[in-house]
């Protein structure tokens, strides 16, 4: 159970040190300790769930039993685990690394997510296609696991609701591709794409909203590509940090810019520590309540949950096109 509010505030996450996700867990932990020197309200806690599910099931009691707030892991694989046991436990856990619809809406009460849901990524390129004078039909390509399906699931149902023809291959007309793999599946699918007689007019891939896409393709120029942050968004931020403070600050720490995972763990935090604040509680009811009221920005974008299920309504993904200089915010081509 949550210990009684204090003024200084104890932090936990399980987060990815080792495994798979490390490079992920390795970002947001740099992240947040980034924030927290911003602070000297704010304790941290960190254990290496090793990217694994049984990691996260001996873990996430331990960590509630000593903190006052609970970070979920990276990963819609492991936050649906976390999401299970916090509920199990009668706590709240705040959601930056899973952003499967499930896992956000699985537990009311129990989790808030900042993230946008999978079936919600793909909306400002089916948007965009839809705005265009001569429409084309839209290809979706769908990799393997839950994550993939509901990214292109929510592609295709905004597709008809918007009036846009879906096919299932490649056709002899004019035709657009969205793709929604794992990075490498989407590699190989705009690879092949493009190198068809008859390209796609315009392509969209999940996997370009990072910056290791252009080394792989070879030649991203003209491609979309969605995410759940990208630098550069513009949002005024009214909670925490200013994004070109952290970015400095991370930079200087990393020596690179970081990936959306980073900004996501710094958005939970200072929205879990705001709301214990405001409700001077850490209490689970009191912090759904508090969460569920709010509605601000962060340097992640903004942030507002439905009350009903704890799911991210007012995040919106990045939508970014890849020019000869990068990839880059777009509203259109």
């Amino acid at each position: 159970m949550a210990a009684p509010y204090r003024n200084r505030l104890r932090l936990g996450a399980c987060l990815s040190l080792s495994g798979k996700y490390a490079r992920f867990g390795g970002q947001a932990r740099l992240a947040l300790d980034i924030w927290r020197s911003t602070t000297d309200a704010v304790d941290l806690l960190i254990e290496d769930d090793g990217s694994d599910p049984e990691r996260v099931d001996a873990l996430l009691p331990r960590l509630s039993a000593e903190c006052d707030l609970l970070l979920g892991p990276y990963s819609t694989l492991l936050m649906r685990r976390a999401g299970t046991i916090a509920a199990a436990m009668g706590r709240l856990i705040w959601n930056h690394g899973g952003s499967g619809d499930d896992v956000e809406t699985a537990h009311p009460g129990h989790v808030v997510s900042v993230l946008t849901p999978a079936s919600r990524y793909a909306e400002p390129f089916v948007r965009h296609l839809a705005t265009q004078q001569d429409p084309r039909p839209l290809r979706i390509v769908q990799g393997k696991g839950s994550f993939a399906r509901q990214v292109a699931g929510g592609a295709e149902r905004l597709a008809h609701a918007l009036g846009l023809r879906t096919v299932s291959s490649p056709t002899p007309e004019a035709w657009d591709l969205f793709c929604a793999g794992s990075f490498e599946d989407d590699v190989r699918a705009v690879t092949y794409a493009r190198s068809l007689p008859m390209p796609p007019r315009s392509v969209c891939a999940v996997a370009a909203g990072v910056r290791e896409f252009g080394e792989a393709v070879g030649d991203p120029v003209g491609v979309y590509g969605v995410g759940q942050w990208f630098p550069g968004g513009g949002d005024r931020v009214e909670l925490s940090m200013a994004e070109d403070d952290f970015l400095t600050a991370y930079r200087e720490r990393a020596g690179s810019l970081p990936d959306y995972p980073a900004v996501q763990a710094v958005a939970a935090a200072a929205i879990a520590t705001h709301c214990a604040r405001q409700a001077g509680s850490t209490a689970r009811a009191e912090l759904w309540s508090a969460a569920t009221a709010l509605e601000t920005t962060t340097l992640f974008g903004a942030f507002k949950v439905d009350p009903r299920t704890g799911a991210q309504v007012g995040h919106q993904t990045a939508f970014i096109r890849w020019d000869a200089e990068g990839p880059a915010i777009t509203e259109g081509p």
